[in-house]
């Protein structure tokens, strides 16, 4: 994770990557780094299908070798040819076979290169020819980008703002360093293991990857800052109406990661990021996981203290999806309000501004609770259940509704059909996967009643400050 200046932004990872470790199953210890070996061959493996363009679909193309039995990634040109000159191929073509952006830069002469080495285009396209196409246009190269002003900086890594040369779009380059001594960080192999099929509008796309001998380089979508320099930049005093519209993005995101048994394990404002149009993504996969089985055993060194729920903070090791939906209910209050919910400096801290609010739990409340060793230690006062009206009275009856469902961990979809957004209409509960809330006619942000304008013109010139 970074720590550098005020506050992080953090980029999450969608590729596949091949390894010893059945990392989908949870197989790698938290605490635990990988050999570099390991990490460097299975990242270079798929460096082929990193970059895909979230807006367009897939093009049916397939895994399986063809030509030769050889996988190593090869120019175009290079490849057995095939007569293709009945074909004439436009850039649009290229896009749609490739998966990419529509405004990038295609080399001079590469439309007649592919068009000769590609097979026809109702058939489907190896990975290795794949790969060596995206490597002549320019992928998995660092001089395809340009480097700028450093966001941040951590144990395991760097990330600098950069532009890319194949679009002249500004770019996240994450640089990981590569310990030979130490491996590879575990974090690292998370980010560009678990999420290779997660594509959606709410979670930051990763672009490229590049690997040299010291270190490993992510390629992201840059987008301007993160919820808390957002809520910093209102004076924390954020429009009911765009409270509504980051909460059912963020709600939107998971749903898409919990149907595909991804857990996040580290919700928090720094890690949702936010561009100019006001579309909200999830970040930093570093700590996520894939929940084959809800009573999994895991960490439970997971999760920053103040979004973290009672049960982690007891020491549980076998959670599920409430683990994000606390989290969620945290951040919700912490945008209605502006100061977070409970602000703890210690578990014990922690634990003792939970139940003063929400009460001490009963063996009716929480069964098995009076008999956990944890509980008993700390020996907690008997608190009463406060109305959550009293600490956050900006929002509806609809809204306490939904943020005491969120605290106490519901179904994430039943969340997102909650009468709270009804206002947003019924089409944004049938949007496609990869499609902006704001694509639905009459959604849009307001100006934020705070010290400055909602975010944008002025506040997204200056640079943000990271921790």
């Amino acid at each position: 994770m970074l720590h550098a200046g005020e506050n992080i932004i953090k980029y999450s990872a969608q590729v596949w990557i091949l390894c010893p470790y059945n990392v989908t199953q949870g197989e790698i210890p938290d605490n635990n780094n990988l050999p570099v070996s390991v990490f460097v061959c299975v990242c270079v493996c798929f460096i082929g299908i990193v970059h895909e363009n979230v807006k367009m679909g897939s093009d049916g193309e397939s895994d399986q070798a063809s030509g030769t039995s050889s996988d190593e990634v090869q120019s175009p040109v290079r490849v057995r040819m095939r007569n293709n000159h009945h074909r004439r191929i436009s850039n649009e073509d290229i896009n749609k076979r490739l998966s990419l952006p529509a405004d990038i830069r295609l080399p001079e002469g590469y439309l007649e290169k592919f068009a000769m080495n590609s097979p026809p285009f109702d058939k489907p396209m190896s990975r290795r020819l794949r790969r060596a196409s995206l490597s002549e246009i320019g992928f998995g190269k660092l001089e395809t980008y340009i480097k700028l002003d450093k966001l941040g900086e951590g144990t395991y890594a760097t990330v600098f703002k950069g532009r890319s040369k194949l679009t002249d779009n500004l770019v996240a380059l994450k640089e990981i360093r590569l310990e030979h001594e130490e491996g590879a960080p575990c974090t690292a192999i998370r980010e560009v293991s678990l999420l290779k099929d997660l594509k959606h509008a709410n979670i930051v796309t990763l672009h490229d990857i590049i690997h040299t001998d010291k270190c490993l380089t992510l390629v992201f979508e840059y987008l301007e800052k993160d919820l808390k320099q957002y809520m910093d930049d209102c004076g924390s005093i954020m429009s009911v109406h765009n409270v509504k519209i980051f909460l059912f993005q963020l709600l939107r995101g998971l749903a898409y990661c919990h149907r595909r048994k991804v857990l996040h394990r580290d919700l928090k404002p720094q890690n949702l990021l936010i561009n100019e149009k006001g579309e909200l993504k999830l970040a930093d996969f570093g700590l996520a996981r894939a929940k084959s089985v809800p009573t999994k055993t895991y960490s439970n060194e997971v999760v920053t203290l103040w979004y973290r729920p009672p049960d982690v903070l007891l020491g549980s090791t076998e959670y599920s999806t409430p683990i994000d939906m606390w989290g969620v209910g945290c951040i919700f209050y912490e945008m209605i309000t502006g100061r977070p919910l409970f602000p703890g400096s210690t578990v014990e801290d922690e634990l003792h501004l939970i139940f003063r609010i929400l009460g001490t739990p009963t063996e009716e409340t929480w069964p098995g609770i009076t008999t956990s060793e944890e509980f008993k230690t700390y020996n907690f006062p008997r608190y009463h259940a406060e109305p959550l009206v009293n600490h956050a009275p900006r929002i509806d009856n609809d809204g306490h509704d939904l943020l005491s469902m969120l605290l106490q961990v519901k179904n994430i979809a039943d969340a997102l059909r909650h009468s709270y957004f009804r206002s947003l209409g019924e089409q944004v509960q049938t949007l496609a996967d990869t499609a902006s809330i704001f694509s639905v006619k009459g959604i849009q942000l307001q100006r934020d009643p705070g010290k400055r304008s909602s975010v944008y013109p002025e506040s997204s010139k200056q640079k943000p400050h990271y921790r």
